[in-house]
């Protein structure tokens, strides 16, 4: 919950930030989760956990960016030519 609201908040604020946060967990964290099966990752130790992650918001973002919906068949698509990307990023 937002700080400060404490016993303020009305149950519309409270629903609205509720939403909120599912909608970042829909965006993100689930396609993170399901499809590049983050929970499976055998990377634990270090700073890689957070760098793992970092990429994949990355890859995420560029995706989302350049209009995709479907975060698979995006990497799906990108997967069959690796400049994809780079032209997406205006690197080539």
């Amino acid at each position: 919950m937002p700080a400060g609201l404490g016993h303020l908040t009305t149950a519309v604020q409270l629903a609205t930030w509720i939403r909120g946060h599912w909608g970042i967990e829909n965006l993100l964290h689930h396609v993170r989760d399901r499809t590049f099966r983050e929970d499976d990752s055998k990377v634990r130790t270090g700073h890689l956990p957070r760098t793992m992650a970092g990429l994949r918001n990355l890859a995420i973002g560029i995706f989302r960016q350049n209009g995709h919906t479907n975060i698979a068949a995006a990497l799906r698509h990108t997967g069959r030519d690796h400049t994809r990307p780079l032209r997406i990023l205006g690197l080539t």
